[in-house]
């Protein structure tokens, strides 16, 4: 076979398995098909299909083949993450300053020193701290890793309980918003390169200068031309941000971010997200799973991705539940909120996987960090939708005795 036919085999295992899966099984209650495309790609990795078929992985996921699949990967999750940027609502969390920011940061705050601590214990074991992190680098990353919520995930659940449009699920929004902007705000003090810091500094200053005239040029043009000049945008501030040694990823969020909702109609953006998340998004997953190592101590991954768990999980609920008391919420309603914001999926894999290219991390602790964020998502439904019937029982009942 030549390197186009071995390249639509790839496509083709993309595609075809995920779904069968998802569509036979019947697993969208548990795991949407988005988490089952995440774990299909770990299955065709080299952790697990590579280990019982290895000549044949060898063969179909050439280095031809995955520089191809990495090219599509890049821009896919590039224009994801602009999404995301773009959807944050900066504007009515400050309307609610006090209780977005309260939920916020202890919901980030919690999670984040006990991953921290998490990262501690795995100091003194060799292998899970990347060749070129210093020890606060890969605690701070570890402990992000183990407070992150990924908005786009958190809307699709959302939806999937239908509450999205309801005051509780813009409330969990806002929490969520505050918190990816802190998360990239802090992946940015993590990956600051003290030898690069001149070009770092001069891309946030030229990305803060070149804001101003972009968003008066956006304000003006017509609604078809701002889809084109968003996409110029992104590729720019990516490229920038990259060059700067900040990643693209962080440069595609920066891109999101400063553009506004409204510019764009809302349909349009829903369709954007729904056809980037079925027609490239599939294949980040693959290249992430192509990444995915068992080599360190054999299963040990999963004893360190329970801990990461347990820091993650246990101190997501006690932060959130903390803001409830601090600001007397109704009872259920921590619960509820502590375990939506847990979902992590896809920004804790664009996180890990920054981290993989800094070197901060290894392979084994990608992996615990991969295996904790799929686990974490898929329990928020199946967790949340008894507690979310029960509330809303209780309150019918309350309405109709009042």
């Amino acid at each position: 076979m030549n390197t186009t036919e071995i390249f639509l085999l790839a496509m083709l295992m993309i595609f075809t398995v995920p779904f069968l899966i998802w569509r036979i099984f019947r697993t969208d209650y548990y795991a949407p098909l988005v988490i089952v495309q995440i774990i299909t790609g770990i299955l065709l990795g080299p952790g697990v299909l590579g280990a019982a078929f290895p000549e044949y992985h060898k063969f179909v996921f050439n280095p031809s083949v995955v520089g191809a699949l990495n090219g599509i990967a890049w821009w896919g999750v590039m224009m994801f993450v602009m999404i995301a940027g773009i959807e944050l609502d900066l504007k009515k969390a400050w309307q609610y300053r006090r209780e977005s920011l309260t939920t916020a940061s202890l919901a980030l705050g919690v999670p984040l020193l006990l991953g921290c601590a998490a990262a501690v214990v795995l100091l003194f074991y060799p292998g899970w701290l990347g060749e070129k992190a210093h020890t606060w680098q890969f605690m701070l990353g570890i402990g992000m890793g183990c407070a992150v919520t990924a908005l786009p995930i958190l809307v699709l659940l959302m939806e999937k309980l239908d509450i999205l449009r309801q005051p509780m699920g813009q409330r969990i929004l806002r929490y969520a918003s505050l918190d990816d902007v802190m998360i990239w705000g802090v992946l940015a003090l993590i990956l600051l390169d003290w030898e690069r810091v001149g070009r770092q500094v001069g891309f946030l200053i030229a990305f803060g200068v070149l804001t101003v005239p972009y968003r008066r040029l956006m304000a003006w043009l017509s609604p078809g031309d701002r889809w084109y000049v968003a996409l110029i945008w992104l590729v720019l501030c990516s490229f920038g941000s990259d060059w700067a040694g900040l990643h693209f990823m962080v440069g595609a969020f920066l891109a999101g971010v400063v553009m506004d909702a409204h510019w764009f109609d809302q349909k349009k953006m829903d369709m954007l997200y729904s056809h980037v998340l079925l027609v490239v998004m599939p294949v980040f997953f693959l290249s992430t799973g192509l990444r995915t190592q068992w080599d360190l101590g054999g299963y040990s991954v999963f004893f360190v991705a329970a801990l990461l768990m347990v820091a993650s999980v246990g101190g997501k609920l006690a932060g959130v539940h903390l803001a409830g008391r601090v600001l007397k919420w109704k009872d259920g309603e921590a619960s509820i909120i502590g375990w939506l914001l847990q979902t992590k999926g896809l920004i804790e894999i664009i996180f890990a996987n920054i981290l993989l290219d800094k070197q901060i991390i290894t392979n084994g602790t990608f992996t615990a960090l991969l295996l904790m964020a799929v686990g974490s998502t898929m329990l928020s439904v199946p967790i949340v939708a008894p507690r979310l019937n029960r509330a809303q029982h209780r309150d019918l009942i309350q309405q109709a005795s009042s």
